[in-house]
């Protein structure tokens, strides 16, 4: 551990026995970071880049063993051209920069989304950082980029939609959509954060996120912390998870 967290009085709280399995977080507020210190919407962004290697960092300390970023939409592409441009470089840059040090935390990297419809470079990016933490067998962390729920669940359908055309026994029920979705390989989000205080998922983990519990923060994703992370684990942690139930954890 680094002396950072384990010295923070909330390091203290968290059960390490009842840590969430899965976290997922939908980093928003850049602009908005960016915007109150009035400085151009870019520089909001490479503050969250900050904030996404603390985020990192402390559940591979704290032994968290999945981890989901919501780091570009499908509906990003609406901003301007110049913004994702940006974005992307800035993408690249953080796949090239955290390699080693993704490494030596032994930290595995995927990536969910339509990925294909990237540029050309920034799919070899991802393809190489990919490779070079495959053998890592600590923390799974996943970028969501070119990332929409509702076209997850189209692809998913489709998918399941030509198994079933060559092999008509195939059963339609929710395991078999599960199976098509982008996160076949990792567990269902156990906790959803999201900074900036908007109260709405955004076309994040629709089907995934089912029975997440959440958690909102007015911080703006530049200024979130290791000590906000925990302090949504330790609410995680104060829950009774129903999951529909009585008295179900």
């Amino acid at each position: 551990m680094t002396t950072a967290l384990t010295e923070t009085p909330l390091f203290s709280e968290i059960d390490r026995e009842r840590l969430p399995h899965h976290i997922a977080i939908i980093m928003d507020g850049n602009g908005r970071w960016a915007r109150k210190r009035r400085l151009p919407r870019i520089a909001g962004h490479r503050a969250g880049i900050r904030a996404v290697r603390n985020a990192v960092e402390a559940c591979a300390r704290l032994g968290v063993p999945y981890l989901t970023l919501y780091a570009f939409s499908i509906e990003n592409w609406k901003r301007p051209h110049s913004e994702v441009k940006l974005l992307m470089q800035l993408l690249r840059q953080y796949l090239k920069k955290e390699i080693g040090e993704l490494n030596q935390q032994n930290i595995r990297l995927g990536v969910i989304g339509r990925v294909r419809e990237l540029e050309p470079p920034v799919q070899r990016d991802l393809a190489r950082a990919i490779e070079k933490t495959r053998r890592n067998t600590g923390l799974r962390l996943t970028l969501a980029l070119n990332y929409g729920s509702r076209a997850e669940l189209v692809d998913a359908v489709r998918a399941l939609a030509r198994h079933l055309k060559q092999d008509g026994r195939v059963s339609v029920d929710e395991a078999a959509i599960s199976r098509h979705l982008y996160t076949r390989d990792l567990p269902d989000p156990d906790l959803l954060i999201r900074t900036s205080g908007e109260m709405r998922l955004s076309n994040f983990l629709l089907w995934q996120a089912a029975y997440a519990e959440l958690w909102v923060t007015q911080t703006l994703w530049p200024d979130f912390t290791q000590n906000d992370l925990l302090q949504a684990i330790i609410d995680y942690q104060k829950r009774e998870r129903r999951y529909g139930g009585l008295g179900l954890r």
